[in-house]
Order: structure tokens, then sequence, then C-alpha cells
């Protein structure tokens, strides 16, 4: 596909079009709804910006376009595509929110506002290339959301979870900002590439040191990895339920994407030009995520709300994705990538079936959801997929992108066997741990009685959404190539650069 017809639009600008047209939107929605005071109108209209936004990237990608602005954005392959999948979230998001009922009480065009403003901020993240942008990206994306789980006002659990995102967010931006500062002092850059060669060249020294544990914990509040975990479960389950999902699948994403930017390119880059202290950061990052995952799926055992369950489970998948920062090849890189696709998926479509049985006015306790196959065979039917997809059932695609994410801690690109075999046997075994909270969810919906026979009604827009979802875990587990193809060139684009 020919990209000049945006290259001729937006001239130099044009690596950024997608995030400009959000930009638009981030502007007109509080306007449209102050003059219309109609949710479905600002609805309408902030579903058209996405999927313009969408087909403009679509066009970038496949006319495989490259090019950057100013040398702190960079359009590839592999921005391309992270750009649509935080854009498959924010539509999914979209398509329900003017139908929840804990959200269509807010003031909806600054709720759609900020939601747009958040998804730019993840896009700009996924196009820099210069740790001030990446900032600036995770700022935007994080300040809107702290509004956005806090516009439940008359709901305490809101407000609790909102001050703790807050007061979590502030101590994660101090540690990122004090090693960002930290990184210059010793390098004299912020640009990413320029870091990894002015380190290659000075090896390790104690100021650095300082900065990359820092810049870990900061940067580890984004994608609630151990320790820095505890702040999730309250904000999902205090938060509009179309926001966790927005939390649970975008945010987290634009966090392990700033891990890829910098750690990848500072330690690859660096090792491929002199020895570094690459060995000993990929055995932190292994221990992060082996713990990560672990403390992920087995305090998920315990959880009787639905909510909290995910956001354990959240946690859990996070640490498998970090197996990307302790294996560092092209390869790991594919399966990280093509197991946040699914990702997005499988847990978006749970927090769906949780949001519109919310609309029904089902509670959020797992033994609310007794006898709801018989209630609502359709919902029941999803969450049962989306959650066997989660713990790696064949052939869904969850099971689909652990394969490749796993396999890639077993075999190194050269085919060798690598070190973290045992990174592996720890991801499958927790996997297998995972299996048994999913399945209480499954029995309580198949095997157990509830009190209410009557059948369950929920919104269409609800029902749409994660019918998108089934599909898509169905088919990727079916079909991987049609984006682990994709990922792998990313991935490609991603290793050339650095």
């Amino acid at each position: 596909m020919d990209a000049s017809i945006i290259t001729n639009l937006f001239g130099e600008f044009s690596s950024m079009a997608p995030m400009i047209i959000l930009i638009l939107g981030v502007l007109l929605m509080p306007a449209l709804y102050f003059t219309t005071k109609n949710r479905n109108v600002v609805s309408v209209a902030m579903l058209s910006f996405i999927v313009v936004s969408m087909l403009v990237n679509a066009v970038l990608l496949l006319g495989s376009y490259q090019g950057d602005y100013l040398g702190l954005f960079e359009y590839d392959a592999f921005s391309g595509l992270m750009i649509l999948l935080f854009q498959i979230v924010i539509l999914l998001v979209a398509i329900v929110s003017a139908s929840s009922v804990e959200v269509t009480h807010l003031h909806y065009g600054a709720f759609a506002s900020l939601l747009m403003a958040a998804t730019t901020g993840m896009m700009f993240v996924a196009t820099a290339t210069d740790l001030i942008v990446i900032f600036v990206g995770v700022e935007l994306a994080s300040i809107s959301s702290y509004v956005l789980v806090a516009m439940k006002r008359n709901d305490p659990r809101a407000s609790e979870a909102a001050v703790k995102y807050v007061i979590i967010g502030g101590l994660s931006t101090a540690l990122t900002v004090y090693g960002i500062s930290m990184l210059y002092g010793v390098t004299g850059t912020t640009n990413l590439q320029e870091i990894a060669v002015s380190l290659s060249t000075q090896g390790f020294t104690w100021a650095f040191g300082i900065a990359m544990i820092t810049m870990i914990a900061g940067y580890g509040f984004k994608i609630a990895a151990v320790p820095f975990h505890m702040w999730a479960p309250d904000v999902y389950e205090g938060a509009p339920t179309p926001v966790s999902m927005f939390l649970a699948t975008g945010s987290k994403k634009m966090g392990i994407v700033v891990f890829f930017k910098i750690f990848l390119i500072m330690f690859v880059a660096g090792v491929s030009v002199a020895s570094f202290a690459t060995v000993e950061m990929q055995y932190l990052f292994a221990i992060i995520a082996a713990i990560t995952m672990t403390v992920g799926n087995v305090v998920a055992i315990s959880q009787t709300n639905i909510k909290r369950m995910l956001a354990y489970s959240s946690i859990a998948q996070a640490g498998y994705i970090l197996i990307v920062m302790a294996v560092m090849s092209e390869y790991a890189l594919t399966g990280g990538i093509f197991h946040m696709f699914t990702h997005v998926f499988m847990k978006g479509g749970a927090f769906l079936v949780v949001g519109a049985l919310i609309c029904a006015g089902i509670g959020e306790k797992i033994t609310d959801y007794r006898g709801l196959a018989k209630r609502a065979p359709f919902l029941a039917f999803a969450m049962m997929l989306f959650l066997f997809s989660l713990a790696g059932i064949p052939p869904l695609a969850g099971f689909t992108s652990k394969f490749v994410l796993f396999s890639s801690a077993i075999y190194s690109d050269g085919g060798a066997t690598s070190q973290w075999v045992w990174l592996a046997f720890i991801a499958i075994l927790n996997s297998a741990i995972s299996l048994y909270y999913y399945a209480r969810v499954v029995k309580v919906m198949y095997v157990e009685k509830g009190e209410s026979t009557e059948k369950i009604k929920v919104p269409k827009a609800f029902l749409a959404a994660i019918l998108i979802c089934v599909v898509a875990v169905i088919v990727l587990g079916i079909f991987p190539q049609i984006i682990l193809g994709p990922a792998a060139d990313a991935a490609a684009a991603f290793f050339s650069v650095v």
C-alpha cells in the first residue's frame, strides 16, 4: 500500500499523523458535549476519530513507511504495530463506554477527551527515541488516567483508588526523573542511541547503577511489577470497569514498551559495541519476572472479587512478558509483542464481561456469577473462553502466544539452548497455578446454582465488543501468523535500529 497520500497530507509530521488526529479529538470532545449534551453524539465522534487514526496508521504500516521528526519521534514497523495495539484498546473501550452504567453519569465529553489524551501519550511512547519524550508521553497517559479513575466521585472505592494511584504515580515519576537526571549526568544526552554508545565506552559506574535501579523502579510501577504492584488491585476495583480494562490492557502495555525502548536499546546496542553490564541486568530482569508472575498468580487464588482477581492475573501476565527483558533476543521480542496483542483481547474481553454484568445489576463477587451459564449463556461462554485463553489452554490465542514467548527462554535466536530454561519452567508452572483460579470461576458459572434463573440483558454495545474479543481469541489461536508475522517484522525493525 502506498503511504504517499499520508506523507503528502501531513508532510514532515507524517510520523505523528495518527497522534495528531487523536489530539484534534481531545480538543473537540468537551466542546461537542457542551453543545449537544448528548453522549451518543460524542461517542460517535470519538469512534470516528479513532477509526480515522487507525486507517492512517494502517496505511503507514502496510506501506512500510519509515520517518522521524526532529530525532525525537521515529515511525517504523515496531512503533506502527504498538500504535495499532493502543488503538485497538481505545476502540474497545469507546464501543462500550456510552452504554456503561458506570460511565453514563460522568461528564462524557471530559471522559472521552481524557481517554483519547491518555492513548495519545501511549502512542508518543511507541514512537519516542528520546528519554524526555518517553517521560512526557508516560505522564500524559498517567495524569489522564488518574482523573479517569477518580471520575466516579460518589463511589468511595473510586476516591480511595484515585488517591492511591496519584500517590504511587507521583513516587514513580520522582524516581523516573531522578534516574533520567543521573543518566544524563553520566552520558550528557537523553537520546537513547547516543546513551547506548556512550555507556558502552564508559562501562559500569555507580552513578549508572543508581540510574538503572531508580528507572526500573519508576517504570516498574507502571507495569505493576513486583514489588511495585500494590496499587493495581485497588485501582482496578475502584475505577469504572471500562477504565479498569483500559489500564490493564493499555497503560501496562505502555510501560512494557518503555522497558523495551530504554533497556533493550541501552544494553543490546551497548553490548554490540563493547563489553557491558548486560548479563547482570538480564539476571535482574529474570528475577523480577519470576517473582512477578509467581506473586500475581499465588495471590490471585485467594481473591473473591472478580476485578481484583483479574488485577492480580494482570500482574502475573506482566511477569510473563518481562521474559523478553531477560532473554533480550529478537525472537523473544516477537513473542512478547504477540502476547501483548492476545492479552488485549483475553484480559480486555474478561473485563468487558464484568462491565456488561455490572450494567445488568450483577455484583463483582465471584459468587455472584453462580448459575450465569443459564442466565446469560453467551457471556458465560465468552468469560470461560477468555479465562482458559489466559491460562494457556489450546488452541486459544493465549496458548499460542505463551508458546512463542516461553520457548524464547529455551532457545536463543541461533537455536542453541539458552541459560533461561529455568525461567521458562517457572512460567509454565505459573500457568498451571493460574488454571486453578480461572477454573474456579468457570465452575461457579456452569456448575453452581444461583438464586435467580431470570435471563440477563446487557447493552448491545457490550455484546458487540465481547464478540470481537471472542473472535480474536479463537482466530489468533488457530491462525497466529495474522499477528505473529507483523510482530516478527516489528522485532526485526527494532533490532535493526539497535
